[in-house]
C-alpha cells in the first residue's frame, strides 16, 4: 500500500531532493519506513541531535546552494530544530524542516508530545502548514519548497504520526484539480533600469575615495567585483560571510570589517566618501560610514534589505553578478589611485603584523598560531567551517582564502555549535573534497557527539580545536564592552583527543608551536577523521583592527573592579604590543 509518507517522499524526490538529517522517533515512523524503501534513491544521515540535523542541513544549502532538508519527530524533536533553523533563517539560506506530530484526532487535548509545531514554526518558517491528507501532501510540498527557495528561508510542513500512514488513495475536494502545482521554481533574476543603473553609474563616477562592501551575495561574482574594484580604484571589504568571495592575498582586499576584521578595511569606511554595498547586511551599524559622510549605491536581491544598515542613495535589486555586468560598462576607470594605493600600503603593514603575530613560538600557544600554520595545508578547493566565539577572530583573520575554497560561519545569528554540523553537511554534499572544521572548545563540545557520526559515514573531517578551558569571548565582552571582571566562563576541561578516540575517530594534542606542524601533517594524510586539540594561551585577546577609548575604559574599569588575572592580562597586553614596535 501507497502511504501519505510515500507520497512525500515521492515528492521531495521530484524537486531533487536527495538528503536528508534527521534523528528518529516514534512520531515520524512512517516517513522512517518511506525513506526505508526508498533508500536507494534518498540519503537518510543519522545525527545525534536535532539541532545538528538543522545545522547539518544549513551547513549543506550554504555550501551546495541548494535545499537543505532536516526531518524530526513530535513534541521535542521539533523544537530541538530550532536554532538551526534560525541560523539559517538569519543568514538566508533555504531549508525545508519537516516534522511529526501527535494523532491527529488527539491534537489539542494535552496528549503526549502534542506541541502545536506548526504554530511554534511560525516565526522562523516563511510558510508553515500541517499535511491534512494524502490529497494535500502535494500542493503543501510545492508550496513549502518553492517558498524556502525563492525567498532564501526556512518553511516547515508537519504531519501527525497516524495520517503518514493513510492510504494515498484520500479522495480530492472539488476544487483541488489533480497535479495543478509543478515541482519547479524559476528565479525572476530582476535587473534594474537602465535609468537607474545610469544614476548609480553617475555616483561612482564622481566618488575620488571609493571603498566596496562585498558579502555572502557576491559569492558567485568574483570575476565582476574584481573587475569594478581595479576599474573604480575601490578596495574591497569582505564582511565574515564574504570572506570567500576574492582570494585574501588580491592586492584589491583589505579583508574582514568588524571587531574580527582590520584596521584597513575599518579605516577605508571611515574615510571613503562613495561605498558600495554589494550581497551584503552586515549587521554591526557602527563600523559603517557615519550617516551623510558617503553617498551609498546598495546591491541586494531583495527589496526590503536597501537601505536596511546605511542610506542608499540608489538600490539596484537583483542577483550581484546580474546587476554587476549591467553597470560594469557604464562606470569609468579612475586613474587617481590615491585612495587604494594607501588602503594598500596599510594592508601590507597589517599583514605584517599578522604574520609576527602568528609566528611566536610562546608557550603556552598562541590561538593566530595554531589557526595560521593551517594555511600550509589547506586544498585549493577546502571547505572551512568556523564556529563561533574567539576562534572566529582568529579564523576571520589568520585562514587565507585560495583557489575556490569556500567559507561559512553562523553569521547574524551566531550561534555556537554550528562548525561541527556545518562539516557534516559539506562533507556529506562533498565526500571528495578537504572539510576542516575550526572551533573553540566551548563550542565543540556542546555537539560533540557528531564526532560519531563522521565516524558512521567515514567522513575524513579534519576538526581543530582550540583548547583554553574558557569562553573566550564572552570573557572578553564581559571585560571591555561591560567593564566587569569575568564570571561564569570557566569550563571543566575534557581530552578531545581522547573523545576522538573514544568515538572511533583520530585524536591529537599539542601544545608547543614547534611540533604544530608536524601534527597537522599526521592529521592531513590521516584518511578518516580527525581531531587536533591544540591548547592555546587563554589570555591572548581578540582585539578589534582598531580599539576604542570606549573599549579601552570598560576593560581599564574590569581591571579596577577586581579581575583576578589582570595582572596576567595586562602583561600579555603589554607583551603584544612591545612585539609590534619591536
Amino acid at each position: 500500500m501507497t502511504t501519505v509518507a510515500d507520497l512525500l517522499i515521492d515528492r521531495l524526490l521530484d524537486w531533487g531532493v536527495d538528503t536528508i538529517f534527521s534523528l528518529p522517533g516514534d512520531g515520524i515512523n512512517g516517513i522512517y519506513e518511506a525513506l526505508r524503501t526508498n533508500r536507494d534513491r534518498i540519503t537518510l544521515v543519522l545525527v545525534r541531535h536535532e539541532e545538528s540535523a538543522a545545522l547539518a542541513a544549513c551547513g549543506y544549502a550554504k555550501f551546495t546552494r541548494r535545499l537543505g532538508v532536516c526531518l524530526a519527530t513530535s513534541g521535542p524533536g521539533g523544537i530541538h530544530l530550532l536554532n538551526g533553523l534560525y541560523d539559517a533563517k538569519c543568514d538566508g539560506q533555504p531549508v525545508l524542516a519537516i516534522t511529526g506530530h501527535t494523532f491527529h484526532d488527539l491534537i489539542g487535548t494535552h496528549y503526549q508530545q502534542d506541541v502545536n509545531l506548526d504554530k511554534l514554526f511560525s516565526d522562523v518558517a516563511a510558510y508553515s502548514e500541517r499535511v491534512m491528507g494524502p490529497a494535500h501532501v502535494r500542493n503543501v510540498v510545492d508550496e513549502a519548497i518553492k517558498t524556502a527557495i525563492s525567498r532564501r528561508t526556512v518553511a516547515h510542513l508537519t504531519i501527525p504520526k497516524d495520517v503518514q500512514d493513510w492510504s494515498a488513495d484520500g479522495q480530492l475536494s472539488k476544487a483541488n484539480v489533480p497535479g495543478h502545482s509543478g515541482d519547479l521554481y524559476s528565479d525572476p533574476l530582476p535587473l534594474p533600469s537602465r535609468a537607474l543603473l545610469e544614476k548609480a553609474a553617475a555616483i561612482l563616477n564622481s566618488g575620488t575615495k571609493i571603498a566596496i562592501l562585498a558579502g555572502r551575495g557576491c559569492l558567485g561574482a568574483r570575476d565582476e567585483i574584481i573587475q569594478l574594484a581595479d576599474t573604480l580604484a575601490a578596495p574591497i571589504v569582505k564582511p565574515l560571510l564574504g570572506k570567500g568571495v576574492v582570494p585574501d592575498d588580491h592586492p584589491l582586499t583589505t579583508g574582514g570589517i568588524g571587531l574580527l576584521g582590520t584596521a584597513p578595511s575599518q579605516e577605508a569606511l571611515e574615510t571613503c566618501d562613495t561605498l558600495i554595498i554589494a550581497g551584503s547586511s552586515f549587521p554591526y551599524i557602527e563600523f559603517y560610514p557615519k550617516p551623510g559622510q558617503a553617498r551609498a549605491v546598495q546591491i541586494d536581491l531583495d527589496t526590503s534589505r536597501i537601505g536596511l544598515r546605511y542610506p542608499a542613495e540608489v538600490g539596484l535589486v537583483g542577483q550581484c553578478w546580474d546587476v554587476l555586468r549591467a553597470l560594469l560598462p557604464l562606470v569609468r576607470h579612475k586613474t587617481d589611485r590615491t585612495f587604494l594605493q594607501k588602503m594598500q600600503t596599510r594592508m601590507a603593514e597589517w599583514n605584517a603584523l599578522l604574520e609576527a603575530r602568528g609566528s611566536r613560538t610562546d608557550v603556552p600557544m598562541k590561538p593566530q598560531v595554531a589557526v595560521r600554520a593551517l594555511n600550509e595545508f589547506l586544498a585549493d578547493d577546502a571547505i572551512i567551517c568556523c564556529d563561533t566565539g574567539t576562534v572566529t577572530t582568529w579564523v576571520a583573520r589568520h585562514i587565507a582564502m585560495k583557489g575556490t575554497m569556500q567559507f561559512s560561519a553562523s553569521g547574524t545569528l551566531a550561534t555556537m555549535a554550528n562548525g561541527l554540523p556545518y562539516s557534516l553537511g559539506a562533507g556529506i554534499a562533498y565526500p571528495e573534497r578537504q572539510i576542516v572544521c575550526i572551533a573553540g572548545d566551548g563550542g565543540f563540545s556542546m555537539l560533540m557527539s557528531e564526532l560519531a557520526t563522521l565516524v558512521k559515514y567515514a567522513l575524513p573531517v579534519k576538526i581543530i580545536v582550540l583548547k583554553n578551558n574558557l569562553l573566550g569571548m564572552i570573557k572578553w565582552e564581559q571585560l571591555a564592552f561591560e567593564g566587569n571582571p569575568q564570571y561564569g566562563v570557566d569550563l571543566q576541561p575534557i581530552d578531545f583527543a581522547a573523545c576522538a578516540r573514544s568515538c572511533g575517530a583520530t585524536g591529537f594534542s599539542v601544545e608547543d608551536p614547534a611540533g604544530l606542524r608536524d601534527v597537522y601533517r599526521q592529521a592531513f594524510a590521516h584518511p578518516g577523521p580527525v581531531v587536533v586539540e591544540a591548547v592555546i594561551d587563554p589570555l591572548e585577546a581578540p582585539l578589534p583592527g582598531k580599539i576604542t577609548m570606549e573599549q579601552a575604559w570598560q576593560f581599564a574599569k574590569a581591571v579596577a573592579r577586581g579581575q583576578e588575572d589582570r595582572w596576567d592580562l595586562m602583561k600579555s597586553l603589554l607583551l603584544n604590543k612591545i612585539r609590534e614596535v619591536v
